[in-house]
């Protein structure tokens, strides 16, 4: 029977045949991850139920990338629970310190996570691993706990829907306009427990780290995971990063697909997220007259080098607006140091941005950015629940890299070809 890509990946790391959705299959897990919010919690319900190992030391994955560097005493407390229980459990791939970056780009980058991988993770944008051709989907820390002690888990087969992007992408058209458009169609429960499975011509054109900005988000339609065929673009990345044994995997041709819609992103105006939903798009030049008190370019999302070298082409020899705090944030130790080789810091620095470590901080409300009563953000983060950044009196705007540095220049919500070619 044709499969789509969720079924034939989940049918790679189970001894059962998957016939469709719905059906209940026990699943070897290729890695388990948690972080330093989440880890602690796990690791309790690890020692309450008895177990005294882990099921294999190198492919439980730990980073403090939340609250690191420790911002007071609870978060350092925190931390170094993960850091004992890691020493203790011989867990190959912690990450702290100068080694720890943004979970969701540092474990790509490492070669720890690949086309055809089963994982779970205690963090719900686990799922920007999909960009790879990997299952990967979010799970509480109890679920992962015991994944953490078993290396495996039971999955209901979602059924998937298909969305197809077509035409021609744009100019400063970016991978997170077409997730919003997506998210602000299907709304924020369109695609509970199910598959995305993306598709089409301007997917097949699309790098690699775009795809894992579309995946990271599937969460905020409620996907189980966000998919991408692993094409030969993703064996060179998996490849580069280490990953030899690296194969391609896409859907079967008459898979049977509960729901396929298709996007023509033709004339597309990049998409803003409104608060207090990832649902609530509209184009940029709807929300052009809001002004903003912050913007910030970093996270799982868009902290890549892509969108480091995007904010930086619209940043170069101008200065964010007066009175605007521009907090920029590498999301690895490497991208870091290709942003510094590039130049690209200089530049921000240039611009009176704040150039941050790499940190999930301010995404979550944890510290490097925190809003005050009133103010607005315009963020290339993931969510922008009430209160998400900082003050319950607060509001975020999600968008892409390029929107956001048109944005820090211009002072309100702005699109990037609105600043090409101004001093």
């Amino acid at each position: 029977m044709p499969q789509t890509l969720a079924e034939k990946i989940l049918q790679g790391r189970t001894e059962e045949s998957i016939t469709g959705p719905g059906q209940i299959v026990r699943t070897r897990l290729s890695s388990v991850l948690a972080n330093d919010i989440t880890a602690p919690l796990a690791i309790k319900s690890f020692e309450a139920m008895g177990a005294t190992k882990v099921f294999d030391p190198e492919k439980v994955f730990l980073v403090c990338d939340h609250f690191t560097p420790n911002k007071d005493i609870d978060s350092a407390q925190q931390v170094k629970v993960v850091r004992d229980f890691a020493r203790k459990m011989g867990v190959v791939h912690f990450y702290d310190g100068g080694e720890s970056g943004v979970e969701h780009a540092l474990l790509p980058e490492l070669g720890l996570v690949g086309p055809g991988d089963v994982i779970v993770g205690a963090d719900s944008h686990t799922c920007t691993y999909g960009g790879l051709g990997a299952f990967a989907t979010g799970m509480g820390s109890t679920d992962v706990a015991a994944a953490m002690a078993l290396g495996e888990t039971w999955f209901k087969v979602p059924p998937t829907i298909r969305a197809s992007f077509t035409g021609a992408m744009p100019e400063h058209l970016e991978a997170k306009d077409l997730i919003l458009l997506l998210i602000g169609r299907i709304g924020v429960a369109g695609a509970t427990y199910k598959a995305l499975e993306f598709d089409g011509p301007v997917i097949a054109a699309m790098d690699v780290e775009g795809r894992m900005t579309m995946a990271n988000m599937a969460i905020e339609a409620g996907g189980k995971v966000g998919l991408f065929a692993a094409d030969d673009k993703t064996l060179a990345y998996a490849r580069a990063a280490g990953r030899t044994d690296a194969v391609a995997i896409a859907a079967d041709p008459g898979a049977a697909y509960e729901q396929e819609l298709t996007f023509d992103v033709s004339g597309l105006s990049p998409q803003i997220a409104c608060p207090h939903l990832p649902d609530n798009v509209r184009s940029v030049e709807e929300v052009a007259d809001v002004a903003v008190d912050q913007v910030v370019i970093g996270s799982c999302t868009n902290g890549r080098i892509s969108d480091l070298r995007r904010a930086a082409a619209l940043l170069k020899g101008r200065k964010a607006a007066k009175g605007l705090r521009l907090i920029i944030l590498p999301a690895t130790p490497l991208i870091y140091k290709q942003a510094l080789r590039e130049g690209l810091l200089e530049i921000f620095m240039d611009a009176g941005a704040v150039v941050g470590p790499p940190t999930c901080g301010p995404c979550l409300g944890g510290h490097m950015g925190i809003l005050a009563s009133g103010e607005k953000v315009l963020a290339t983060t993931n969510r922008n629940f009430k209160g998400r950044m900082g003050s319950l009196e607060s509001e975020v705007y999600l968008a892409g890299a390029g929107v956001a540095a048109a944005t820090a220049i211009a002072g309100h919500i702005c699109h990037p070809a609105e600043i090409v070619g101004r001093k």
